[in-house]
């Protein structure tokens, strides 16, 4: 950023502070680089944020919301050899005035922190009279500058964006998005309800606290404000690095293997974090935090020290993120590029600059400015965004031991594998275990969207995190069984569960890896019957994928993704070439196509749908196709049109009572004669209890059923399936649920009907067993779900499933069930 001499004014006298910043931004404005009304938010800055930075250098700067009154970037200043008054009797001589709409200025920051160190320096210019002096000492490798904005543009062009990544926008996604964003020389800005974010700090990104479904807007103005929104909106729809969500047991159900301890035994109870079954002796992780201590050096060399530990972090986060793609993949390793983002964090950067020019050391300035982060994360509402914490404390550690010249030291590494027992684990601890030395891994505290937890599913190491305190006192050596699919520990058990537990490892290691080698085979049960497995899948990538699987359909093709994290809906045109692209990949297997479904958990900025205080009770699925026509049609009319390559099959979400049927059914007909298209079977999700209910009537006029066990569930117990604490008791094999699907069932079987379930029940065996008894004929799961679906169904008889499914609906709740 070069400092131009005509912006430098010396020997000034401003009569108080608010004098100064006027004064320094009116050289802004004459340079051209703000607009006059950017030095009231200059001012409104100091009321909230002090930027004196000590030692008699003060900078100035305005508020994130008005960088849109920044032309272009650029520096000016104000030299006061008498100093004026700036805070707490701090003096100001040196006043820089930033204009900066990006993040630019982090290295002007870095230069007077250098310069802040040198009092000599210091001195030199707040009394020279030649402003070359103070050019060739703030002046340094030029950056890219903004282009002024366009005259009239007063409010930056922006679009709003749906943040459908399960857990929101943690730290991963939020890392992912922060370095997409720096690509750009706009500056960019996240608003989400009354705050916003620069959405270059992955710290401000963090403290928005935004959750699943949410939607936020997304400003950009520069030069390339254009390009950076495109990209951004891109990233947003392809999930920014989402992984399958995890499934977890519920209401304390036994393991999906089967095993448990025969004896009385002491049992610790956690939280599954990832599957599997592991044995072995515990052993404890002991942490070793750096030690911080207050010892206030020279500024100069204190600055010298902070930024050479910065750079020795990122280069490890470097090495780390590389060794982690290769062992992980990259969206695994993407953790560690999202901790690199927090070293390049200005807000991060200025606090700790300011405090080390107050007299502290490097070390104590960067701890207590990370510290009071983790504090501010660990308030946040979201248990998701609050665990973040963790990956910032990593990060900080990581920096700390590098002021301090402390080497990396994991504790004692243990001779023989071992259960590992710890208070709580870094991402950076868990990505360098040994599989073949850690069997397993329990946290006193954590949760299961934890990236320690996300680590550990990818290296297949059986996880439990949150088991408490008193997992911390079994004495290293303790014989342990861990069950990560239904999080419990079993303690101290008897020799025959242990032999027990080791053959059963033994026999599962043998069913997954005949499961996997049968995949493509049909799900035939020991009596003939055979049950169609299909996968669920939301993009055309997807249809491949799922065929390698094992798919014999698809079961559902959900289309929101056309419609999401755009600021119009798609053309009849684009529709019609996903939908036929995902027909032809099937090659001539059946897609079951799901009408748009946006309401609920999902939104739709350009839509502008009123509020609603509970939208899963409002317009959502088939009552917002059926108010909005233009949405509708279009999307049947490539429907239809892309049933010409292949086995089509459409189906209406949400469908609660008859009229909606008829209306829906009536305009598909209208489109086909308009067409000329064939006809295709047309069904209904069942989803809410009345469809359940008036199934009788429903099935005289329907082509098949599909059940939608996730809002079944939850309209029909009346549980948020998304409530962090009501979650996990929102089993879909609860008899309530259950006699629901039965009813339908039954009443579809009366009239030769076809019932599919493609909720998330299907894709456990357990579940599956219990629906194809109840006569259910096709099942849609994930498709890293379908070998092992198949293999449990290829194993039973038939006649067997119909009578545990009629003992199931006597149950009176989903524990007794899976019991069963």
């Amino acid at each position: 950023m070069e400092l131009d001499q005509r912006l430098i004014r010396i020997g000034a006298h401003p009569s108080s502070k608010a004098a100064a910043i006027q004064q320094v931004g009116e050289l802004l404005v004459a340079g051209g680089y703000i607009a006059p009304a950017y030095i009231a938010s200059m001012l409104r800055r100091e009321e909230v944020a002090n930027t004196y930075l000590g030692n008699g250098i003060a900078i100035p700067h305005g508020l994130p919301d008005d960088r849109n009154l920044v032309l272009r970037t650029g520096i000016a200043v104000l030299q006061v050899p008498q100093g004026v008054v700036w805070q707490d009797h701090e003096r100001a001589q040196l006043i820089v005035g930033i204009a900066a709409r990006s993040d630019e200025h982090i290295e002007v920051l870095r230069r007077l922190t250098r310069i802040l160190g040198d009092r000599a320096l210091v001195a030199r210019l707040t009394q020279t009279n030649d402003p070359q002096v103070i050019a060739a000492a703030l002046s340094g490798t030029p950056t890219p500058t903004i282009s002024p904005t366009p005259s009239g543009d007063e409010q930056a062009p922006g679009i709003t964006v749906t943040i459908s990544h399960p857990t929101g926008l943690h730290a991963r996604p939020a890392g992912t998005l922060a370095e997409l964003a720096r690509r750009f020389q706009a500056a960019i800005r996240i608003h989400y309800g009354s705050r916003s974010a620069d959405a270059k700090s992955l710290i401000e990104l963090l403290q928005l606290g935004v959750e699943h479904g949410a939607q936020v807007r997304i400003s950009a103005s520069g030069p390339d404000a254009e390009a950076a929104l495109a990209a951004l909106r891109d990233a947003i729809s392809s999930g920014l690095g989402e992984e399958e969500p995890l499934v977890l047991a519920g209401n304390g159900a036994p393991p999906a293997h089967g095993w448990q301890p025969r004896h009385s035994t002491t049992t610790i109870h956690g939280i599954s974090a990832a599957p599997g079954l592991a044995l072995g002796p515990t052993y404890r992780h002991r942490a070793r935090r750096v030690e911080v201590s207050d010892q206030g050096g020279d500024p100069l060399s204190e600055s010298e020290r902070l930024q050479a530990a910065l750079n020795a972090a990122a280069a490890e986060l470097e090495q780390l993120y590389a060794e982690t793609k290769t062992r992980l993949g990259s969206s695994k390793a993407a953790i560690f590029l999202a901790h690199r983002e927090f070293l390049n964090d200005s807000g991060l950067l200025q606090e700790v600059a300011r405090a080390i020019f107050a007299g502290h050391s490097a070390a104590w300035a960067w701890h207590q400015a990370i510290q009071s982060r983790v504090s501010q994360l660990q308030k946040l509402d979201d248990p998701v965004l609050a665990g973040r914490a963790v990956d910032l404390s990593d990060v900080g550690q990581r920096v700390l031991r590098h002021l301090v010249g402390a080497a990396y030291d994991p504790g004692p590494t243990p001779a023989t594998p071992v259960i590992l027992l710890a208070e709580d684990l870094t991402p950076s601890d868990t990505a360098m275990l040994d599989p073949d030395t850690i069997l397993g891994l329990c946290t006193a505290r954590g949760g299961p969207t934890s990236h320690t937890a996300i680590i550990a599913r990818s290296l297949g190491i059986p996880a439990m995190v949150g088991a408490g305190a008193s997992l911390l006192d079994l004495p290293d050596g303790t014989p342990v069984v861990l069950d990560g699919d239904s999080g419990a520990l079993y303690v101290a058990p008897a020799a025959s569960d242990l032999e027990a537990a080791r053959q059963w490892q033994a026999r599962l290691r043998q069913q997954q890896a005949a499961a996997s080698a049968t995949r493509h085979a049909p799900a035939v049960t020991l009596d003939g019957v055979h049950i169609e497995v299909a996968a669920n899948v939301n993009r055309p990538a997807d249809a491949v994928a799922a065929l390698e699987a094992g798919a014999e359909a698809i079961g559902l093709l959900r289309t929101e993704f056309l419609f999401l994290e755009r600021s119009q809906p798609p053309s009849e045109d684009e529709q019609f070439a996903v939908y036929r692209d995902v027909v032809q990949a099937m090659q001539g297997r059946p897609v079951i196509i799901r009408t748009l479904d946006i309401g609920g958990d999902k939104s739709v900025a350009y839509l502008d749908l009123p509020h609603e205080d509970n939208t899963f009770l409002g317009i959502r699925g088939i009552r917002l196709c059926l108010q909005r026509p233009e949405l509708f049609i279009p999307q049947l009319r490539a429907i239809y049109r892309a049933a010409a390559y292949g086995p089509v099959r459409i189906m209406f979400p949400m469908i609660a009572t008859l009229e909606e049927w008829h209306t829906a059914r009536a305009l598909a007909e209208q489109v086909r004669t308009q067409l000329e298209a064939p006809r295709v079977e047309l069904g209904i999700m069942v989803e809410v209890p009345s469809a359940a209910l008036l199934a009788d009537h429903f099935a005289t006029e329907v082509d098949f059923f599909s059940i939608g066990t996730n809002d079944l569930t939850q309209y029909t117990l009346a549980m948020d399936r998304l409530h962090p604490e009501l979650a996990r008791q929102a089993d879909a094999l609860h008899p309530a649920v259950l006699r629901l699907m039965a009813r339908t069932v039954e009443a579809a079987r009366a009239h030769s009907r076809w019932v599919s379930v493609c909720g998330g029940v299907a894709g456990d065996p357990r579940g599956a067993l219990i629906l194809a008894g109840l006569g259910v004929r096709e099942l849609s799961v994930s498709p890293p779900a379908i070998a092992e679906v198949k293999a449990a169904l290829r194993a039973q008889r038939m006649d067997e499933l119909q009578a545990l499914a009629q003992r199931a609906l006597t149950c009176r709740s989903a524990a007794e069930v899976r019991r069963l």
